[in-house]
């Protein structure tokens, strides 16, 4: 999502260059969904459906033990990831995901609204604007709420341990500081390069904020942000997977999200960009718009006190209160990142009332804690050590 503007630009300027470009032995995940790819490496898969209370149908995918673990049957600690293809696209000794599952975790991978693998409707096509009209205020009121509690009700457990990066941070902040039923069913938060305030950004993603408000929905639409299916198969198999223009297809990354050379697999880039980013709506895209303009974490502006009074019962969009979440939460955050700036993240620090750990990564960028190699040593490895304690 955040790194689109580039990635577009990108695509103008190369035109239809590529097509006389070598092209690189490509990845076959690139090219899969969510079940193959966890199938691909020899893991169990399961799909599940599950119906928000406002009719959104989102996949949520599961690996229920590690590869060498079927005999083992019982309950394990439940973890929920979030979102799905972000925790599976390494190989498995350097995917959070398969190495949760080797370490004895009921592991199951989220998806929020709009994204590839959530765009079903019990009443509105994709086509119409009214199943674009969300942020990541719904996700957060529906799509947590509605995920958990099927995880919790499918394996019966009480509580589970959420993992959240980037928006899917946000996301959690706003269901655990708004919703205390659904905060006590929460083990630990472990937030990756959290979002919450986005005062101090310094990607390219401010230059949308200079668009009004007016003429946001008039050059972008009122439905998904852009074409997804064409960029996950274009960008991904064609585009970065030939040698002359990965280099490039990388450095629109770090432009958006901050640099870290040592740590980008280039070997894995047609991975990354065939399922990144995974689609959303344009009032999401305004809604981040405008908390980077007003320097605040609060709901979605809908434009006018009427509006807002029709939604909120008061003339402006509610501040969320990060104060009031009360679960305990561990936060990996890094130097270089553009997205997740150190001061917005020293801001949201300062309000966390339950924090247990944080640890910043000084030559770390947005992207590093889901695809860096060195990620298992930085950060994963001490995720689940925080989870083996509360295993005791």
């Amino acid at each position: 999502m955040w790194w689109l503007l580039v990635t577009v630009c990108f695509i103008h300027m190369s035109g239809n260059a590529f097509c006389f470009l070598g092209k690189i032995a490509k990845n076959p995940e690139a090219s899969m969904n969510v079940s193959q790819m966890i199938s691909f490496w020899g893991y169990p898969s399961e799909m599940h459906k599950v119906i928000t209370a406002d009719g959104y149908i989102l996949q949520v995918y599961r690996i229920p033990h590690g590869k060498n673990d079927a005999n083992h049957l019982g309950q394990r600690p439940v973890v929920f990831l979030q979102h799905a293809t972000n925790w599976i696209s390494n190989l498995p000794n350097n995917s959070l995901g398969f190495l949760l599952a080797d370490a004895g975790y009921d592991v199951w991978l989220g998806n929020s609204r709009g994204n590839t693998w959530a765009q079903e409707h019990l009443y509105y096509s994709p086509d119409s604007p009214e199943f674009w009209a969300f942020s990541f205020d719904e996700m957060a009121e529906y799509d947590l709420p509605s995920t958990i509690d099927f995880i919790l009700k499918r394996t019966g457990q009480k509580k589970l341990h959420y993992v959240g990066h980037s928006q899917g941070t946000t996301i959690g902040f706003v269901a655990f500081s708004t919703n205390p039923t659904l905060a006590e069913k929460i083990e630990v938060f472990h937030a990756l390069a959290p979002v919450a305030t986005v005062k101090h950004t310094q990607s390219l993603f401010n230059k949308l904020a200079l668009i009004p408000h007016f003429l946001f929905k008039i050059i972008f639409g009122n439905k998904m942000f852009y074409p997804h299916n064409f960029f996950e198969q274009f960008l991904g198999v064609e585009v970065c997977s030939r040698e002359t223009l990965n280099v490039l297809c990388k450095n629109a990354l770090f432009a958006i999200t901050g640099a870290d050379n040592k740590n980008f697999n280039m070997s894995r880039l047609d991975v990354y960009i065939a399922h990144n980013p995974a689609g959303t709506s344009v009032q999401n895209i305004l809604h981040w718009t405008q908390a980077i303009k007003s320097g605040k974490f609060q709901a979605f502006d809908w434009g006018a006190s009427v509006e807002n009074l029709m939604h909120y019962n008061q003339p402006t969009p509610p501040i969320y209160n990060l104060t009031a979440m009360n679960v305990p939460i561990a936060v990996w955050s890094a130097g270089q990142d553009l997205l997740a700036d150190p001061q917005d993240v020293d801001l949201l620090l300062s309000k966390l009332s339950n924090l247990i750990h944080h640890k910043e990564i000084p030559n770390y960028n947005h992207l590093d804690f889901i695809w860096a190699m060195d990620a298992p040593q930085e950060v994963y490895n001490e995720i689940i050590s925080l989870m083996a304690e509360d295993k005791k």
